[in-house]
């Protein structure tokens, strides 16, 4: 076992007052146990499921299967042909509250999409008209093209623009906006891998601020009676909470949706209505989700496909 840094201990005190709480959260993160692998089924499952699947909890999607441990998808001959996508199970809890948006929904708009995870949620649960996936760093385009691609999402559009453009030209035409933010990575640690500096304030700051701009900017993108869902895979109040609270007060025309099959999850951090799975929950690393509403009046405006053509973007 990692012995745990002074700051994971400091962080572990912010986030629970129950020592043992705290002593579960601080041994999953040093001493990390493996998670059941997780799947999203892209097309129909064969008539034999050829993986060995985990009974589902209350709130999980029939797209789902979370799998037995010795289980090894990614190397099976359905994943090349696109059958199914590869997922931590908090990427599914996260993306969750989609589950609970009134139907139909015309357009989707992933704001940090690459691989393609949410994307990949979205297209399976709402069943979207237009589903635009953008992801500003370049060099990780090629991930989520080749991920929306293999898992044939015909009619998906796939680009990369700054958030800030993309409110200037597109405001007011989407749906539903889903911003799975960049963040400082924490949860990484719970799956064995490294985030360094994961903890440190100034890299906790300096993700935060980067949130708040693209969330601003996102919430420009939302149609009225759209909506905003936010996610990290971070555990810091500071991104996750704190923010949440920053975006109401900028946008108050925003108000959050309680979901109602993750109030087991509920953050004890805030009263607002938000969500955190943790990796001590043994279903996956961890994440924070909150979904929120534009209650503005008004209409959905019309300029989407035209305006798409200027720029430089790929057709699924």
């Amino acid at each position: 076992m990692e012995k745990p840094s002074n700051l994971l201990l400091k962080l572990s005190r912010h986030l629970f007052d129950d020592g043992a709480e705290r002593d579960r959260f601080v041994e999953a993160l040093t001493d990390p146990r493996p998670f059941h692998p997780c799947i999203l089924w892209t097309q129909p499952r064969p008539d034999e499921n050829p993986f060995q699947v985990e009974p589902p909890v209350d709130w999980q999607p029939e797209f789902v299967d979370r799998l037995g441990l010795s289980d090894r998808p990614g190397q099976h001959p359905l994943h090349r042909e696109g059958y199914f996508y590869c997922l931590d199970f908090s990427s599914v809890f996260a993306a969750s509250t989609l589950l609970t948006l009134p139907q139909p929904v015309e357009v989707v708009f992933d704001m940090c999409a690459s691989p393609g995870g949410k994307s990949l949620f979205a297209w399976r649960a709402l069943q979207p008209k237009h589903l635009i996936s953008n992801e500003v760093i370049g060099k990780r385009m090629g991930a989520l093209i080749s991920n929306l691609k293999r898992c044939k999402v015909e009619g998906a559009i796939a680009l990369s623009l700054d958030s800030k453009i993309l409110a200037s030209d597109l405001p007011n035409t989407a749906d539903v906006v889903i911003v799975d933010a960049p963040c400082t990575g924490q949860s990484l640690l719970a799956k064995g891998e490294k985030a360094p500096g994961c903890f440190h304030p100034v890299s906790i700051n300096k993700n935060a601020n980067r949130q708040k701009r693209i969330l601003a900017n996102s919430a420009q993108v939302v149609a009225p009676q759209g909506y905003l869902a936010y996610m990290t895979c971070a555990y810091s109040i500071e991104e996750n909470e704190q923010v949440s609270e920053w975006l109401l007060k900028q946008f108050p025309q925003f108000q959050p949706v309680t979901i109602p099959h993750l109030s087991n999850y509920q953050s004890q951090l805030t009263e607002l209505p938000c969500y955190r799975m943790l990796p001590q929950f043994g279903l996956g690393a961890g994440g924070f989700t909150v979904l929120f509403h534009n209650t503005e009046p008004g209409e959905k405006q019309p300029s989407l496909s035209s305006a798409l053509e200027q720029y430089r973007l790929t057709r699924i």
